[in-house]
């Protein structure tokens, strides 16, 4: 009887961390924060500013008239998905394919969480410089943007050995 490898579902505990956090300090934007009342955290740099996002990245699609969260959520689900298939077949110690993939699965149902209990995201953290003002953004976006950076970086650097 063949042994099965050792796959990379374990980096799923990592996605389950990110969630966790990231519903975490959404509760406590809620609990704390008034809707679009910043609050500085570092002076001329940022702010916790509560806000809600109905659409994607940079609000794409936000005022679409509400069809957007069920494609955000189908996206959420199928893409997850795909990469926990993904992670079933990578093995267990290559790192630099099971990291980023759990970065954004954990992303993704941050998110996920939030589009289908109140119909859209809460976003707290809010960059700015001398009035211009980055995309609000939470937790599961951070993780989402790592892992992709994480997805595209690994894919352009040649593992050692061939790999």
């Amino acid at each position: 009887m063949k042994m099965a490898k050792p796959n990379a579902l374990p980096w799923l505990s990592l996605s389950a961390l990110v969630i966790a956090l990231d519903l975490w300090t959404k509760h406590l934007a809620l609990a704390h924060l008034e809707y679009h009342r910043p609050v500085p955290f570092i002076d001329g740099l940022w702010n916790w500013t509560l806000t809600f996002n109905t659409g994607a990245a940079f609000s794409f699609l936000a005022g679409a008239g509400g069809w957007q969260r069920w494609l955000f959520t189908v996206l959420a689900v199928g893409i997850s998905s795909l990469l926990v298939f993904w992670l079933a077949r990578t093995p267990r110690g290559d790192w630099r394919t099971a990291l980023p993939f759990a970065l954004v699965i954990g992303g993704a149902l941050g998110n996920l969480h939030d589009r289908l209990r109140w119909g859209h995201v809460v976003d707290f953290v809010d960059w700015h410089y001398a009035g211009w003002h980055w995309p609000a953004f939470n937790l599961a976006d951070a993780a989402i943007v790592a892992g992709a950076i994480g997805i595209a970086l690994f894919g352009l650097i040649p593992r050692k050995g061939g790999q």
